[in-house]
């Protein structure tokens, strides 16, 4: 039976292999991990065709495919007899855990067991102990209620015997005798104990004899500073052992008797410097300071060993002293406030200031500290400052902060500060008026200056050259000037005070900055009115009268005629110096007003910094400076204008070949040299403001040149050829405009490069334009869109002009740009294809004719 058991059990093992069997992805990797294999049988996606064409590729190898099956039946009954044996060691398994159970749960109950009976022990343990340390704690509870009643006994017998040798001493004025902190610190023992009458009684006889105390010593010192023998008191020592007494007593106690003692001190101040007399006013202000200091002293000498060092009574008499100074001179000035001027007042303020950084030194401000309850500020203050002097031969920015190596100083702005300058803060409007008042007779000089500089500025004819005098170049001194007052009225304003006073003198500071900007800048720059009046007549005149010849006259006599006749009234080389001082200055403005609003905002009470507003004023001086620009630009402009006229005069349709660049170009590239130089010396410290000029000169200069050009009608193609020729070297000229007549080679700013090169490449387009055939009419208008994209109808038709076309065809072209500039279309085939040789062939040699030209 059993080897007839095992046989079916071989079967359904047989049939169980075909089944396959797929396990969820997590058991599968978990089986990747316990038992890793290569073995591609063992891989879940098993594909059995495939497996059986890698070992048999082709039909030769199907020769060995006995070998392989005797191989494979091999290995599954091997992987059978495995199985089979891990099978048959599983059956044991079960009963195997059921005794190890069972086993472990003996090992359980034994343990619990004995866990009880520790705990059962420890429970006896704790009772035997407890009943050990009860009679132990009784004991200790009995000591400290003996210790406790042995303490009071032996307080309560302090008590007694102090009573009596306090009420005695007190009888007898034996202060240094008295056991008074002693009884003081043993009543606190007793605070628990008042309801005891007894206790209550010797509290009532202690506080009887403080107040007794108090009414005596105080008496003491009335007799002895204010009696009949007070003028002959000499300090002993029972005052000075009384003092000891009242430090003990009641705080205000101590308080009341300061403050009387400290009037007594100052009552002889009160009726030396009543306001009524004389030396009360501010101009005598040195006699009670004088008073003040020499009578402290008195008191220090005569009455320091009596009291307490910790009393601080010099510096309560110093701070009382100061209280009544604010009080009768706010008095005094508030009924004669009309005699108070700034010299007086700055007197008064500088010596009080004086004492007051005398006390600061003097006192640490510990009494001052108690009343307000308030720690001790800081407060930056600015290195040591130069001299104006200093400053201005320096050529320094006055308001600049000092760089590495520098730093601020913290110092700790003493309780004394502006404790009798508080009085003075309600008439500082006085010291502003007066700032307003200096400021406007320096304006006053600041104008006059400014216009002699300027006249004696006028060129003067020397050996053939223009010299400018040295008072029109570089920044004018008088700003310099302004800004050191400035930071002169920012430092003392500063010691005065940060509240409104310095807002109102910041609005005076904008007031003269606007006035310094429009009076002695703006005011002296050179009017073109004049001059611009007399160039245009002499060019209209000179127009009329070229004209009448035009014919007889070559384009170079003409251009010479034109020229000489034509030259237009512009600015002396002093009046061009004039514009890049005022331009200089005004920069140097600009930068420092930036500067004087921070510092402004820095120094001023921080609830105000935001009414600090400067940027009006910046505003003027950059505007200021685009006016300089400007005149800098249309004076150039107009001395290139009659060139520009004489270049339209020209008959460009009988010109017959291309030469050198016309005379025009010349005449141009001549008043570029002789200006630009200058104007580029003058502004070698403000060179972004040069590269400005350069960059407005060319968007100004090109778009007119463009215009002229259109205006050079009837245009041959000769002729167009000789305007571009021109143009190109006018925009090689423009492009080297920044360093023109300079020994240093420098490359312009690509800004203006970039500037240049589009206004003066579309000029080019225009011409290429104009060389351009006509016909076939709509190969020429391909060829404008092409060079012109951005051009409109109207720019089309000038165009056209400029060829000297038909009317008829003129419409004809114009009626088929119009649709395709609106549709954008540009048909570059036919441009390409449609161009005649000969156009190509004329342009070449007209860049090789160009190239030659820069050549040479």
């Amino acid at each position: 039976m059993s080897s007839v058991s095992g046989l079916d059990e071989e079967d359904d093992l047989d049939d169980k292999t075909y089944e396959l069997i797929t396990f969820p992805p997590e058991v599968q990797s978990a089986i990747d991990q316990v038992i890793p294999s290569t073995d591609p049988l063992s891989h879940p996606d098993f594909n059995s065709i495939d497996y059986i064409n890698n070992l048999f590729p082709t039909e030769q190898s199907l020769s060995n495919i006995d070998d392989t099956i005797n191989k494979m039946e091999c290995k599954i009954r091997d992987i059978d007899d495995q199985i089979r044996t891990v099978v048959r060691g599983q059956t044991n398994v079960g009963q195997d855990g059921r005794g190890a159970l069972e086993d472990a749960q003996l090992v359980i109950r034994q343990l619990f067991l004995q866990i009880s009976e520790i705990k059962a022990k420890a429970e006896r343990s704790e009772e035997t102990v407890r009943e050990i340390t009860q009679d132990i704690k009784q004991l200790d509870c009995a000591k400290r209620n003996l210790t406790s009643a042995i303490t009071t006994l032996n307080h309560l017998h302090m008590l007694v015997g102090g009573v009596e040798r306090l009420k005695q001493a007190t009888k007898k004025r034996e202060y240094g005798e008295m056991p008074l902190q002693a009884i003081t610190e043993v009543m606190r023992h007793f605070d628990s104990y008042l309801d005891i009458p007894q206790i209550k009684q010797l509290a009532d006889e202690v506080s009887e004899i403080q107040v007794a105390l108090a009414k005596q010593i105080t008496s003491d010192f009335h007799e002895a500073f204010a009696g009949p023998q007070s003028k002959t008191f000499v300090p002993n020592r029972q005052l000075a052992e009384a003092c000891h007494v009242v430090s003990i007593l009641d705080p205000k106690i101590k308080k009341d008797l300061l403050k009387w003692f400290v009037g007594v001190q100052l009552s002889e101040y009160s009726h030396l410097f009543h306001e009524s007399e004389d030396v009360a006013w501010l101009d005598k202000i040195d006699s009670r300071y004088i008073w003040f200091k020499k009578h402290l002293l008195q008191c220090e000498d005569k009455f320091g060993a009596m009291f307490p060092a910790q009393w601080n009574v010099s510096e309560r008499i110093t701070v009382e002293f100061c209280r009544m100074t604010r009080a009768e001179l706010a008095k005094i000035m508030s009924k004669r406030k009309n005699e108070i001027d700034v010299k007086l007042l700055l007197f008064a303020i500088q010596r009080t200031a004086a004492l007051e950084n005398l006390l600061g030194q003097r006192f640490t401000g510990e009494t001052l500290l108690e009343e307000i309850g308030e720690e001790k500020v800081q407060l930056k203050v600015d290195p040591k400052p130069k001299s104006p002097r200093e400053e201005v031969v320096g050529g320094g920015n006055p308001l600049e902060e000092k760089k590495e190596g520098e730093t601020k100083q913290e110092v700790k702005l003493s309780p004394f500060h502006n404790i009798i300058g508080e009085c003075f803060q309600p008439y500082l409007y006085i010291y502003i008026d007066s700032i307003d008042h200096n400021l406007y007779e320096l304006m006053e000089r600041f104008v006059s200056d400014a216009k002699s500089d300027f006249s004696q500025g006028i060129s003067q004819e020397s050996s053939g050259l223009v010299t400018v005098l040295r008072a029109v170049q570089g920044v004018l001194p008088s700003c310099a000037d302004l800004f050191v007052f400035y930071k002169k009225c920012l430092l003392q304003c500063t010691q005065l005070s940060k509240g409104p006073p310095m807002l109102g003198m910041a609005n005076v500071f904008q007031k003269y900055l606007r006035e310094y900007a429009v009076n002695v800048l703006q005011n002296n720059l050179p009017k073109m009115g004049g001059a611009g009046g007399g160039g245009a007549g002499s060019i209209s005149a000179s127009v009329s009268n070229i004209t009448r010849d035009l014919r007889d006259i070559t384009a170079a006599g003409i251009i010479q005629t034109f020229l000489k006749e034509g030259e237009s009234t512009r600015f002396t080389k002093a009046e061009q110096a004039r514009v890049c001082c005022i331009l200089t200055t005004a920069e140097y403005c600009l930068e420092t007003t930036q500067q004087l609003e921070e510092k402004l905002k820095e120094k001023v009470d921080k609830l105000l910094v935001d009414k600090i507003n400067l940027s009006q004023e910046q505003d003027i001086f950059h505007n200021v400076i685009s006016n300089c620009i400007q005149l800098l630009v249309q004076d150039l402009e107009i001395a290139c204008e009659p060139a520009l006229t004489a270049m339209t005069r020209i008959q460009w349709q009988n010109v017959e070949s291309v030469g050198d660049q016309s005379g025009y170009v010349t005449a141009i590239t001549h008043h570029l040299k002789a200006t630009v130089p200058l104007v580029r010396d003058n502004l070698a410290s403000s060179r972004k403001y040069f590269t400005q000029f350069c960059v407005k000169f060319a968007n100004s200069f090109i778009p007119k040149f463009i215009q002229n050009v259109y205006k050079c009608k009837p245009l041959s193609t000769v002729g167009a050829e000789q305007l571009l020729l021109d143009a190109h070297m006018l925009k090689t000229v423009l492009l080297d405009l920044p360093s023109i007549g300079s020994s240093v080679n420098r490359k312009a700013p690509a800004s203006y490069t970039k500037v240049v090169v589009k206004g003066m490449t579309r000029c080019e387009m225009i011409l290429k334009v104009v060389m351009a055939p006509t016909e076939p009419f709509i190969s020429f208008v391909d060829q404008f869109l092409k060079l012109l994209p951005e051009s409109d109808v109207q720019e089309f038709q000038k165009v056209l002009e400029m060829k000297g076309l038909k009317t008829a065809d003129r419409n004809h072209l114009i009626s088929m740009f119009k649709p395709r500039h609106s549709s954008g279309f540009v048909s570059s085939s036919n441009v390409a294809t449609t161009s005649p040789k000969h156009d190509t062939s004329s342009i070449r040699k007209l860049n090789n004719l160009i190239k030659k030209n820069l050549g040479n």
